[in-house]
């Protein structure tokens, strides 16, 4: 569903809080969301900017599987399905994005948030970002972009990615465009993983039709929906960027990054900007919920896979949980190993059979206390290539962060007899017959 029918539906259907009060960008918006468990929100008035704020629509799989038409059950089959059957959008000549072109822009203008005291500066967070390689095609995913002039922000670009990459290969200026206020469709397909070469706007294209418009100064192309739309280069010069709040909740350093200097901001007649607190439940789900195909995929290669879960608890990137259907003795280990290869930044991964519940804690816990042995299903695999956002791996400038890897198999051991295993359940029975 494209975003602008999307809000107006959560707003019938009391899901949508709408703040009328002045608010202000620095501190004000980002704890005023956070306070509301970041529920869909819109700030009608914002204090230095003619433009309303909104966000929260992707802050949990309900709404996100809302937005699809489906059941939050429902999410990981289709998403699978779009990354192995991406549809190339159709390129239109005029879009609701270009309605307005401003050619000598001033980030003034917009409403960045600065979102804590100790953050770098003011951040753009909602930052659907585009770029074209040369070898692999175009490329859509996300960078935090932060505040260094009137037209020029600082881009977190982290190495290993394809932005990056081709980025650093490129002697001289890469064209980039960044999307803000994007549906949820687009929003979900940018922070997808596929391999190099697969579109990612063609994967969001699959999940919801949309079309695309060519940018007005560069030779990309964008979502013809956005609200906002920042032209511009990145370019060989560096400047500071951070300190961020990530992803773990905890506090990403200061690092020097490319200067993103901005050409051309075009955007609708009565744009609406998007804000996307970091660290918190939007930021989670972006990041987490994206690598549950890909560990699919993986996973069913080598066994039944069912389910797979990237928890809250670990920050919705070091922890995953894969549901299998075991055939073999050593379905659970396999499903280990390729888990690791399906999401390599994940740390612990912990594997149940199909009766157990993927989402509750608590059957996850009492299945690893009823089907798990340390000495036989224990799997731990010492310095890893691991995740940046761990504070407890060993980081070394200029080298990969290393970690130790730990999968847990809980399912119920081969050869035994499985009712041993299986939940006793109470029947349940109609009161109104026993309380008259």
């Amino acid at each position: 569903m494209h975003l602008r029918p999307f809000l107006a539906q959560l707003e019938r259907e009391g899901k949508l809080v709408r703040i009328k009060k002045e608010v202000s960008t620095k501190y004000e918006i980002a704890n005023i969301m956070n306070t509301l468990g970041e529920q869909p929100v819109i700030f009608d008035r914002v204090a230095g900017s003619k433009y309303p704020v909104f966000g929260g629509i992707t802050s949990n799989r309900d709404i996100i599987a809302e937005a699809f038409g489906v059941k939050k059950e429902e999410l990981l089959p289709l998403l699978v399905s779009a990354l192995r059957h991406p549809k190339l959008p159709a390129v239109g000549t005029k879009a609701p994005c270009q309605e307005v072109v401003v050619k000598t822009p001033d980030l003034d203008d917009l409403p960045l948030l600065f979102h804590l005291p100790g953050d770098g500066g003011y951040y753009a967070t909602a930052t659907v970002s585009t770029v074209k390689d040369p070898q692999t095609g175009r490329n859509a995913s996300y960078h935090r972009l932060m505040k260094r002039g009137k037209d020029r922000f600082t881009a977190r670009l982290i190495k290993g990615r394809q932005t990056r990459t081709t980025y650093d290969k490129n002697t001289g200026d890469t064209e980039f465009a960044v999307c803000i206020g994007s549906s949820v469709p687009v929003m979900v397909a940018a922070s997808l993983s596929p391999p190099s070469g697969v579109d990612e706007f063609s994967i969001a294209n699959a999940l919801d039709s949309m079309t695309m418009v060519k940018c007005v100064t560069k030779d990309l192309e964008v979502p013809a929906e956005s609200e906002f739309v920042i032209e511009g280069r990145l370019t060989k010069e560096v400047g500071s960027e951070g300190p961020f709040l990530d992803l773990t909740e905890t506090r990403d350093f200061e690092r020097k990054e490319p200067v993103f200097v901005v050409d051309c901001i075009t955007h609708r007649k009565d744009p609406m900007y998007q804000a996307l607190i970091p660290g918190r439940l939007e930021h989670k789900n972006l990041m987490g919920m994206p690598k549950e195909p890909t560990i699919y995929d993986e996973v069913s290669k080598v066994a039944t896979c069912k389910n797979v879960l990237i928890t809250l608890g670990g920050g919705s990137w070091l922890h995953g949980i894969v549901q299998i259907e075991k055939r073999s003795p050593d379905d659970g280990k396999k499903a280990i190993e390729a888990a690791f290869i399906g999401h390599k930044s994940m740390k612990h991964v912990v594997v149940l059979d199909a009766d157990v519940d993927i989402y509750s804690p608590t059957a996850v816990e009492w299945a690893i206390a009823t089907r798990f042995q340390g000495d036989k299903d224990l799997v731990v695999k010492a310095d890893q290539p691991g995740s940046s956002l761990d504070p407890s791996a060993k980081h070394e400038e200029g080298k990969k962060t290393l970690t130790s890897k730990v999968g847990v198999d809980a399912t119920i051991p081969a050869g035994v007899d499985k009712s041993k295993y299986e939940v006793v359940r109470y029947k349940p029975v109609r009161l109104d017959d026993y309380l008259r």
